[in-house]
């Protein structure tokens, strides 16, 4: 018979709670990963690694969360775009059609 390992974590105020270190190795867990829950019937609770789905890109995930705190790092480096370069922007793809549902492909068909 596997071992059973059981381990408590407490729930904040806020509702919050850290996953214990056995919990975060046995479903190898990273910072940012997601959980999934599945609630059974009689109340039990089964905890998961949720697997990113289709569209969920977690370098893009990565990059984002890296500028929101840079962000709230140095507000100060912010700057506004240019109204010319936003017109330049413009200019440059005003003619250009894309299908954001269409799938990326290695080359042009």
């Amino acid at each position: 018979m596997p071992a059973v390992f059981e381990v408590e974590s407490t729930l904040t105020d806020r509702y919050q709670t850290t996953v214990p270190e056995t919990v975060r190795r046995a479903l190898r867990l990273g910072k940012r990963d997601k959980l999934h829950y599945t609630i059974r019937p009689g109340g039990e609770v089964v905890l998961t690694r949720a697997e990113p789905t289709e569209g969920n890109d977690p370098l893009l995930g990565q990059f984002l969360s890296f500028l929101a705190r840079d962000i709230a790092q140095q507000p100060e480096r912010l700057q506004a775009v240019h109204a010319n370069l936003l017109q330049r922007l413009h200019a440059l793809i005003e003619d250009v059609e894309v299908d954001l549902e269409a799938p990326l492909s290695a080359h042009d068909e």
